[in-house]
C-alpha cells in the first residue's frame, strides 16, 4: 500500500509515493488551543501576568519607557499586540512621547519605513518614535556589566537609558539558543556588535576541530552558554515587563505569554516545547523534511532551520531530503559564500578568529549535510550551488525519492524507515533514551 507525501515548497507543494509500512513518523506537532482572537488573548495576559504585577501596576505616568520589538525577519504579530501594551500604558497615564519603539535589528539593517508599517501597523509608526537598533555604531550602546563568561554587555542607550523596558517577540525553537524569545531581544537584539559575537562563539565547540558545540542545540536550556549567556546580559538590565506570543507549528495563535521576563519566557518555552516537541523512540533512515515553504523558504539561510530540526529523525549517515524552493539562493551573501566551503577544519578555525553568525549558521548547517546523503528538491537555477555544498539537487519529490531508493538499493536496506516532517522548524523531534 502507498502513500501520498506532500511537502510545502514555495508556494506549492511538491509529492511522491512511499510505501505506508515504512512510515513511522509523520511530525505535525501535539494537538493545542487555539486563541482566535491575539488583542483579546494580549489583554488578558498583561492584565494576569506571571511572576510579577499587571503591566498597569508596573509602569507610572511620567516615566520614560522603551519597548522593544523584534525586526522584520521576525514577524510575530507585533502589529497586533503592540498597540494593546500602549492603550493599556495609556490607561495609567503613560503619553505616547514618552514612548520609544527600538527595533531589536541585532546585526541586521535597520528597517525601511515601509518595514516599520509591516512590522508595527501604520497607526503605531504615526504616533510613536521609532529607533532603529545599529549594532556597529559604538557611540549608539552603553556597557552595563560583564558576564561570567567575560562578556562586556553593551545595550542601546534608548534601552538602558529608559525608566521602563518592555520586552516583546515570540517564543520560538532555536538551534543554538535553545528557544527564541525571551531575553533575546536584549542580546542579540539591541546589544553591540563586540558583545553579540562574544555570545554567539559559544555555539562552536571548546576543542579545535570539535564542530559545533552540542550543548547548543534545538529545545536545550540547562548547560547551554549560549543561553546562559544571554540570560547573565539580559539580567544587567532587568527588564520591567515581557509579551510574548506562542504559536502552534501550523503558524496559529497558541497563547499570548506576559510577566516578568525571565518566569513569563520560561513558561512560553514549556508550553512550546509541549506542542512541538515530539517524543520518537528511533530515528529512521530517510526524512522527508520542508519548511512549509514561502517565506521560510525564500532563500537557503532561512531554509536550513528545516535541517537544524530534521536531522534529530535522521540516522547517523541517512538520508534527508529536504524541500526548499529558495528563490533567492544566494541571500544573503555572506551566508552563501560561507555554506560553499568544503575544509570544514579551516572554516572552524576562520568562525573562532572573525565570528560572524551568517558564517556559524553556514557551519553548522554544512556539518549536517555532510553527515548524511542530502537530498534538496529546489528550483533548477540553484542546482549549481546546492552541488557545490554537498547536495544532490533535484526539481521534484518524485525525482528525489527515486534517488534515495537507489541509495537504500546499494546499501541492501531493504526494512529501511521513513519518517515525515512538514513543519520542520517548527517541529522537534525528541529521541527517548
Amino acid at each position: 500500500m502507498l502513500k501520498e507525501v506532500v511537502l510545502g515548497i514555495g508556494k506549492g507543494t511538491t509529492s511522491c509515493m512511499v510505501p505506508a509500512e515504512k512510515i513511522i513518523y509523520d511530525i505535525h506537532g501535539n494537538p493545542a488551543s487555539v486563541e482566535e482572537d491575539m488583542v483579546a488573548a494580549t489583554q488578558r495576559a498583561i492584565r494576569n501576568p506571571i511572576g510579577c504585577a499587571p503591566l498597569r501596576e508596573v509602569v507610572k505616568a511620567g516615566e520614560s519607557v522603551a519597548i522593544i520589538v523584534s525586526d522584520i525577519t521576525r514577524l510575530c504579530g507585533t502589529d497586533k499586540f503592540l498597540p494593546v501594551i500602549v492603550d493599556e500604558l495609556a490607561s495609567v497615564g503613560v503619553k505616547d512621547e514618552d514612548i520609544t519603539i527600538v527595533i531589536a535589528t541585532g546585526t541586521h539593517r535597520a528597517h525601511t519605513h515601509e518595514e516599520d508599517i509591516v512590522v508595527l501597523g501604520e497607526a503605531m509608526v504615526k504616533r510613536l518614535k521609532i529607533v532603529q537598533h545599529n549594532c556597529f555604531d559604538p557611540d549608539e550602546c552603553v556597557e552595563i556589566g560583564v558576564t561570567s563568561r567575560g562578556n562586556h554587555v553593551k545595550l542601546n542607550k534608548a534601552v538602558v537609558n529608559a525608566d521602563r523596558v518592555i520586552l516583546t517577540g515570540a517564543v520560538t525553537i532555536h538551534p543554538m539558543a535553545g528557544f527564541g524569545g525571551g531575553r533575546k531581544a536584549v542580546l542579540p537584539g539591541v546589544a553591540a556588535v563586540d558583545t553579540v559575537f562574544a555570545n554567539h562563539c559559544h555555539a562552536i565547540h571548546p576543542e579545535v576541530g570539535g564542530g559545533a558545540n552540542p550543548a547548543c542545540d534545538s529545545g536545550l536550556l540547562d548547560g547551554n552558554p549560549f543561553h546562559e549567556d544571554m540570560v547573565e546580559g539580559c539580567a544587567f538590565l532587568d527588564p520591567d515587563f515581557l509579551v510574548n506570543t506562542v504559536f502552534t507549528p501550523d503558524n496559529e495563535l497558541h497563547e499570548v505569554v506576559a510577566g516578568h521576563w525571565l518566569k513569563a519566557w520560561e513558561k512560553g518555552c514549556q508550553d512550546l516545547l509541549k506542542i512541538a516537541g515530539i517524543p520518537i523512540k528511533e530515528q529512521a533512515d530517510v526524512v522527508f523534511a520542508s519548511s512549509g515553504g514561502f517565506p521560510k523558504d525564500l532563500n537557503l539561510y532561512q531554509g536550513t532551520k528545516c535541517h537544524m530540526n530534521s536531522i534529530f529523525a535522521c540516522k547517523p549517515g541517512g538520508i534527508l531530503i529536504a524541500a526548499l524552493e529558495c528563490e533567492d539562493m544566494l541571500e544573503p551573501r555572506i551566508f552563501s559564500e560561507q555554506f560553499v566551503r568544503n575544509d570544514m577544519l579551516q572554516f572552524e578555525q576562520d568562525l573562532r578568529a572573525n565570528f560572524t553568525m551568517a558564517g556559524f549558521v553556514a557551519f553548522k548547517a554544512r556539518l549536517i549535510v555532510n553527515s548524511v546523503t542530502a537530498i534538496l528538491v529546489t528550483l533548477p537555477q540553484n542546482f549549481d550551488i546546492v552541488q557545490q555544498c554537498n547536495m544532490i539537487p533535484c526539481a521534484t519529490l518524485e525525482e528525489a525519492w527515486e534517488i534515495a531508493q537507489a541509495k537504500l538499493k546499494e546499501q541492501g536496506k531493504e526494512d529501511y524507515t521513513i519518517t515525515v516532517m512538514a513543519h520542520a522548524p517548527s517541529t522537534l523531534p525528541i529521541l527517548q533514551k
